[in-house]
C-alpha cells in the first residue's frame, strides 16, 4: 500500500496557508502545518515556529521527516506586511519581512532538499504574490521580499531537476486574508484617504477584475502543483492576478 504524501506548509494558522493545509489533508497529505501561532484545532499537525531563527526552519524540517517518515513537499507560506513611505520604513521590519518571506524559504528548501530528492517527486511551492512581478508603492520590503522569492525559485527549479523536484511560484492578486485586510487602514493612512477608498483606489486597482481572489482558490492551485500533474511547471510563475500584470 503507498505510503500517504507528506507536505510541509507554513503560514498555517490563518490565511491562504490555512486553506492549502485543509486542501492537501483533505486530498489524504499529512501535513505539518507550522506557525508562529500555530492552531490546535487546525488542519494537519500544529508546530510551532519563529520562521525568522533558522534553526526554527531546520526544527521544522526534521519534524516533518521524524513525524510522517517523509517530507513530498514544502509550501512557503508565512507572510507579514509593512506599509510606509521609504524614508520611514523601519529598517528591523526590513529585516524581519526579508527574514520571514525569502531567508526561511531558502532555509526549508536547503535543509529539506535531500528529503524532496528521496521523494522521487519532490515539490517546493512558495506563495509568492503579483508582487513578485509589479511592484507597489511603500512596500519595498514585501516586493523586494516577493521578487527575491522569484529568483530563488528559478535557482531550485534548475538544481532540483535531476532530483525529481519541481519548483513554483504561485503569484496571486489580492486574496481575502487577513494580511491583506489589515493593509486597508494602513494603506488609507499612507495616501491620507478613507478605508474605503483605499480599498477600491489603491488596494484592488491594479486589477481588471475588481475582487479579492479567496484562499480555496490559491489551495486549489497548490494540490495541483504538488500532484502528478504539476510536475512540468517548474521555474516559473503561476500567476493567478485578475489581470493586474497584464497593463
Amino acid at each position: 500500500m503507498a505510503r500517504s504524501k507528506v507536505a510541509l506548509v507554513t503560514g498555517a494558522a490563518s490565511g491562504i496557508g490555512r486553506a492549502v493545509a485543509t486542501r492537501l489533508a483533505s486530498d489524504g497529505w499529512q501535513v505539518l502545518a507550522v506557525d508562529l501561532r500555530p492552531d490546535p484545532d487546525g488542519p494537519g499537525i500544529p508546530f510551532e515556529a519563529d520562521l525568522t531563527d533558522a534553526d526554527a526552519n531546520a526544527a521544522a524540517v526534521s519534524a516533518a521527516v521524524e513525524r510522517c517518515g517523509a517530507l513530498d513537499a514544502i509550501v512557503a507560506g508565512a507572510g507579514i506586511q509593512h506599509v510606509a513611505p521609504i524614508q520611514e520604513f523601519p529598517v528591523e521590519r526590513w529585516q524581519t519581512i526579508l527574514s520571514l518571506m525569502l531567508t526561511s524559504p531558502f532555509l526549508l528548501a536547503r535543509d529539506g532538499w535531500e528529503a524532496l530528492s528521496e521523494s522521487g517527486s519532490g515539490r517546493f511551492i512558495a506563495i509568492a504574490s503579483a508582487h513578485s512581478l509589479v511592484a507597489s508603492p511603500y512596500k519595498a520590503a514585501y516586493v523586494s521580499a516577493k521578487h527575491g522569492l522569484l529568483g530563488l525559485v528559478k535557482t531550485l527549479a534548475l538544481e532540483g531537476a535531476e532530483r525529481g523536484i519541481a519548483a513554483t511560484a504561485i503569484c496571486p492578486g489580492y486574496v481575502r486574508t487577513p494580511l491583506v485586510e489589515g493593509q486597508i487602514p494602513d494603506q488609507a493612512r499612507a495616501h491620507g484617504i478613507s478605508e474605503d477608498r483605499a480599498l477600491e483606489e489603491v488596494i484592488l486597482a491594479p486589477q481588471a477584475i475588481k475582487e479579492l481572489i479567496e484562499p480555496s482558490e490559491v489551495a486549489e492551485v497548490v494540490a495541483f502543483l504538488a500532484g502528478p500533474a504539476g510536475r512540468s511547471f517548474t521555474g516559473v510563475p503561476v500567476t493567478m492576478d485578475m489581470g493586474w500584470s497584464a497593463r
